[in-house]
């Protein structure tokens, strides 16, 4: 099976066909994902929040990502990987950027990486890019930059920080990003930006007019319940099944009607006969 490229996302963004993404962090999800035919899967550092337990995905490690992005790559067969760069893997240098980038290719799978940030990493993506590897851009809400924007913050509202982040998107553009995520940005800004640039935009929390949308897998599936964000709809209550059936099986694991025999093996008990079950002193 041929794998989805990033000239068949740019081609998606010109027949104006809408481009779905979202993301996925072991093997059994990116399999399900893949054979519903999603083009984009991205393995986030959000897996930092709702596969780690931690509060931010700033803790989030290289080698932690590239353990769930080999896993991702074993279940996929046609979706576009995009492996998520987590803090600190590439605001260094461009050395360090280069070097993890080609890790999540050469070690996890991945067909693309993704950097958070705009002009200030223009060079890295420019670098990476002429590397062969592909890149896509994320500006506005940049969760590895929380404490500078004091917290998860919509960004873009004022008119200085709209003409910042359509600048950070064309620059990105330039360096040679073949797509930029969108994220907790005003609709008629994401608008505007997604019809200046020529490369697709991907939002999340960004309106309805950007070329494509990302969510996190467990939002719209329920299973993450600990925070829900405005932009993420549900599209099942996977928690409340999971608990339901787990509340089953202790029950009858419990009443002693599970397993019953048609969940267990059978054998001639003649071949028991004369076995001494006896337990050795």
């Amino acid at each position: 099976m041929v794998k989805i490229s990033i000239n068949d996302i740019r081609d998606m963004k010109q027949k104006k066909e809408k481009i779905p993404m979202l993301t996925a962090y072991d093997y059994i999800t990116a399999k399900i994902i893949d054979e519903a035919c999603v083009p984009l899967i991205l393995v986030g550092d959000s897996l930092g929040m709702v596969m780690l337990g931690y509060e931010t995905t700033l803790p989030v490690t290289m080698e932690e990502m590239l353990h769930h992005t080999k896993a991702v790559a074993r279940g996929v067969r046609k979706a576009l990987i995009v492996g998520d760069m987590p803090f600190m893997s590439y605001h260094t240098s461009v050395s360090d950027a280069l070097r993890n980038a080609g890790r999540f290719i050469q070690e996890g799978g991945a067909q693309a990486v993704k950097l958070e940030g705009g002009e200030i990493v223009a060079e890295k993506v420019q670098r990476i890019v002429e590397c062969g590897i592909p890149v896509m851009g994320h500006i506005g809400l940049t969760p590895q930059s929380i404490y500078q924007l004091g917290g998860f913050k919509v960004q873009g509202k004022k008119p200085e920080a709209a003409k910042k982040l359509l600048q950070d998107a064309q620059i990105l553009e330039q360096a040679g990003a073949f797509s930029i995520v969108l994220e907790c940005i005003p609709a008629p800004l994401s608008r505007l930006i997604t019809r200046k640039v020529n490369i697709p935009t991907i939002g999340i929390g960004a309106g309805p007019d950007c070329d494509g949308q990302v969510q996190v897998i467990s939002d719209i599936l329920g299973l993450f319940t600990d925070f829900v964000p405005k932009h993420a709809k549900r599209y099942a209550g996977l928690a409340e099944e999971m608990q339901s059936a787990i509340g089953d099986y202790m029950a009858e694991v419990k009443s002693s009607s599970f397993p019953t025999l048609k969940e267990s093996y059978t054998m001639d008990e003649s071949l028991l006969e004369g076995l001494d079950f006896t337990t050795p002193s």
